[in-house]
């Protein structure tokens, strides 16, 4: 894999929570901050301070330099005006890595001018450095730009490659958008926790450190989902009683299967334009 400090310069278009994980993985890697430029014309006060803890610089504009590599960490509704901006700075050397939720490699090509694009997909996670990204790469793209590529986002966490684009909107479906699944399975025992007589306060503080523990858990014991699931799950007890609920025809499964499919067909949507 790449070393951090041989990359440069490198474009962070887009400084916003994502943005700034990456870069400060990046930085925290070895990356050198003067080959790092970070360009948003609207940066928070939080991006701001964060830039200036490195002793960086947010442009408000791209400058008119052909980076090596190019990041866009845009939204998705605006990333085919910033290509435009973009394209006239892109050399036959640059490497573009999106992270742009549901942008296809052909969009991607035909919005910068080349065909050096890898399409990506992490998630919030990767602020803490316990992200997990999606990648696939266009045609153009040679095994120094997968090196490249890789280098950067494992920074952010693991990194997985697919052969076929289409994988990449049901990453987005499962990896992409699930921290938002399990914050909200937070909210949804903590409520009913205070259903059943607790402290509002503390329902939510059981409920945080329960999926922070069983995340723990999953992370140092490498058995399946399904055998810790059952290691803690007593004949006739209550646990059991619990998962006759939530596994049951109306529970937890088919309700995520709806909400992974609706996650990909927006995500195919986004990238349609």
């Amino acid at each position: 894999m790449t070393d951090l400090r041989s990359i440069g310069p490198v474009m962070l278009v887009g400084v916003g929570k994502m943005g700034m994980a990456l870069a400060s993985g990046w930085l925290d890697a070895g990356l050198p901050p003067t080959n790092l430029v970070l360009v948003d014309p609207r940066a928070s006060d939080e991006a701001k301070a964060f830039a200036a803890d490195y002793d960086l610089v947010i442009n408000e504009a791209a400058l008119g330099l052909q980076p090596t590599v190019l990041v866009l960490a845009v939204k998705p509704q605006v990333i085919s005006a910033v290509m435009s901006e973009l394209a006239p700075m892109i050399g036959s050397h640059t490497l573009v890595l999106s992270i742009a939720a549901g942008i296809s490699l052909d969009r991607l090509s035909s919005g910068t001018g080349t065909d050096r694009v890898v399409r990506s997909m992490p998630n919030t996670p990767a602020q803490i450095g316990k992200g997990v990204t999606g990648v696939v790469a266009g045609g153009g793209v040679d095994g120094s730009g997968r090196s490249a590529a890789e280098a950067l986002l494992s920074a952010a966490g693991l990194v997985i490659w697919f052969d076929s684009e289409g994988d990449l909107d049901a990453v987005t479906a499962v990896s992409g958008s699930g921290p938002a699944y399990v914050f909200n399975l937070v909210e949804a025992m903590a409520t009913a926790g205070v259903a059943q007589g607790l402290e509002e306060h503390v329902a939510m503080t059981l409920a945080r450190q329960t999926v922070i523990g069983a995340a723990g858990l999953l992370e140092i014991d490498p058995a399946p989902a399904s055998v810790l699931r059952q290691n803690v799950t007593s004949p006739n007890g209550t646990t059991a009683a619990a998962l006759e609920v939530l596994m049951g025809a109306d529970g937890l499964g088919p309700v995520m299967d709806r909400a992974v499919t609706a996650a990909r067909k927006r995500s195919e949507e986004l990238g349609q334009g």
